[in-house]
């Protein structure tokens, strides 16, 4: 069976590490491979289980906020595959900062006291946690990066109206304290994260994957605050450390610039970083499952008769 076998299928699009199938009745497939991404670029080899992980943990934490906002997912048939409702998206990301990492320490470090048209404090060092949790939105670009843009620009370019403004903003605030609630309990905090929303008729539903860690950065609350006193480096789990590597290697996505090579013990130390964070918030043992595609699509198949897509 291939993926022109699935119940229903109108249209597909291959991402960056999804492939996403669009079904009759409003409803897609999104399939999270093991492909990997850094600075806009898939690298080139895969991480063995990192789709189940991330569809797992996704899973999970939509689960565990589906009374903050409704989302769109309806089914997880197979490790790697979640099956869901289709909705228009809002053309922005909305990203979540507790902690001054990352991008926004970038911008920091340059003498940037402004992002996205938030006011950043001074005197705060890389990692320290802002007064509040704030938004700095970037625009979803269907090719290339994704840019910086504030709530003002949103509104003024109609990429958002007044009052779903309110509504991204309360929810993605709502889910941050969620995803902190739920990191803590496990000995984590989480850092920064993105949530993409869309819409059904009126409704505002929650898409795509959530505190995963390619749309999240997490880290150990255990010395914490003694890092931080000490300026010594803190320990996390994201895939910061592979853009890390890369930038190590001079690469960062720019014209000229060559992926550096990934060694099979490299592949597998990505594999594991993957699976622990799994175990961390999940807080039970990673489950490893291979499915064949075969018997994915045939899962896919079996889900979608289910829906009465025949």
């Amino acid at each position: 069976m291939n993926p022109n076998t699935i119940p229903g299928l109108l249209n597909t699009y291959h991402g960056k590490v999804r492939d996403v199938y669009y079904i009759e009745n409003e409803l897609l497939v999104m399939l999270a491979s093991d492909r990997i991404s850094a600075f806009d670029v898939i690298l080139p080899k895969p991480i063995p289980y990192k789709g189940q992980v991330l569809n797992q943990i996704a899973a999970y934490m939509l689960e565990a906020t589906k009374d903050i906002c409704p989302n769109w997912l309806i089914s997880t048939p197979a490790p790697n595959v979640a099956i869901g409702k289709k909705c228009t998206p809002f053309k922005i990301e909305m990203v979540v900062r507790g902690n001054l990492v990352g991008h926004a320490w970038r911008t920091y470090q340059a003498g940037g006291r402004t992002l996205c048209g938030v006011t950043l404090p001074e005197g705060l060092k890389e990692n320290d946690f802002f007064p509040n949790p704030i938004i700095t939105p970037s625009t979803k670009a269907s090719e290339g990066h994704d840019e910086d843009i504030s709530k003002e620009a949103i509104i003024a370019e109609g990429l958002a109206s007044v009052e779903d403004w309110a509504i991204l903003e309360k929810y993605a605030l709502e889910l941050f304290a969620r995803g902190k609630e739920i990191a803590a309990k496990r000995g984590l905090i989480l850092v920064d994260t993105k949530y993409e929303f869309g819409k059904i008729g009126d409704t505002i539903y929650l898409m795509d994957e959530i505190h995963t860690p390619d749309s999240s950065r997490y880290f150990y609350a255990d010395g914490f605050e003694a890092r931080q006193a000490s300026q010594e480096k803190q320990k996390q789990l994201s895939k910061e450390f592979v853009r890390e590597w890369l930038i190590e290697n001079n690469f960062m996505g720019k014209e000229g610039q060559t992926v550096p090579t990934m060694s099979e013990e490299w592949i597998q130390t990505i594999s594991k970083r993957y699976i622990e964070l799994y175990e961390q918030i999940i807080g039970e043992p990673f489950k490893p499952e291979s499915k064949s595609e075969a018997e994915t699509y045939q899962l896919i198949g079996n889900t979608l008769n289910s829906l009465g897509i025949k």
